[in-house]
């Protein structure tokens, strides 16, 4: 019996000992005894070091601890920015739409749709394509039509912000994007021989993008498309309507020609790098 007492009591002191044990590995909050200000100029210290997870962390804690201040609206705005520097657009992008939700009438509300915008926009260059040299057009382009949605809702609503002249630039740049997007569908159809698919799609860009760059390839690809096709009056049609808009065209010239071809392309005006 007094073997079973002994047990008894050792187990409990086991139990006990692992018991302060969890206790004393319990992870310590060492923002507990600072200021919103002080974890605002520590989370940015963690951004300017790379350190992006724990920055978000530091703008996560400072959103509870300054709610419903303007300052847990800036650890927000700053907390999707490390999310972007941090390859997680998605996350960057959830934490804007939270934002936009909550604080409709927000100074920062133009340059969260601005940001947001500014993702996507991004986001569709895709993580290889400094790499690649890879065009927008030749991309899958949903991010770019939500990041024209974000651009568009900012000139809309905020016509004389700071950000707007930018973000006009870039819906112009997004348009011609999504334009060349339609032709390269176009051309690939025509390279295998679809060609009323080429039609289609070079008809799409013409309706959808007028006044876009690439809409002169798009009437080119309707020429041979429809020589293909032995439609000589809506070739000439088409031909005619290329020569009228585009005089110059280094497309005009014989009944079919070569088939469209892929120019060099210069640095675009949104590569940083």
């Amino acid at each position: 019996m007094p073997s079973a007492k002994l047990s008894v009591v050792s187990a409990l002191l086991l139990a006990a000992a692992a018991l302060l044990a969890g206790c004393s590995t319990k992870p310590v909050d060492l923002t507990a005894k600072m200021t919103p200000e002080e974890i605002l100029a520590e989370a940015r210290e963690e951004v300017y070091n790379l350190q992006y997870t724990k920055a978000i962390g530091l703008f996560e804690k400072l959103e509870g601890r300054a709610a419903g201040t303007p300052l847990a609206q800036q650890a927000q705005l700053e907390k999707a920015h490390a999310h972007y520097k941090n390859e997680e657009p998605a996350q960057a992008i959830a934490t804007l739409d939270r934002f936009i939700r909550l604080h409709p009438a927000s100074p920062a509300l133009d340059y969260a749709l601005y940001f947001k915008g500014v993702v996507n926009f991004n986001e569709n260059l895709g993580l290889f394509s400094s790499l690649t040299r890879q065009d927008l057009a030749e991309r899958d382009q949903q991010a770019a039509k939500e990041s024209f949605a974000s651009f568009k809702e900012l000139v809309t609503r905020f016509p004389d912000s700071r950000y707007a002249p930018d973000a006009r630039a870039r819906m112009t740049h997004i348009v011609n994007s999504l334009a060349k997007y339609e032709v390269h569908v176009a051309r690939y159809y025509f390279s295998r021989g679809a060609y009323l698919a080429a039609i289609n799609r070079a008809q799409q860009a013409i309706a959808d993008y007028r006044d876009a760059p690439a809409l002169e390839e798009a009437l080119h690809i309707l020429v041979q498309s429809y020589d293909a096709l032995q439609l000589p009056q809506l070739r000439d049609d088409a031909r005619r309507v290329l020569q009228t808009n585009y005089p110059q065209s280094r497309y005009i010239g014989g009944s079919g020609g070569e088939a469209p071809t892929t120019t060099v392309r210069q640095g675009p005006w949104w590569k940083l790098w």
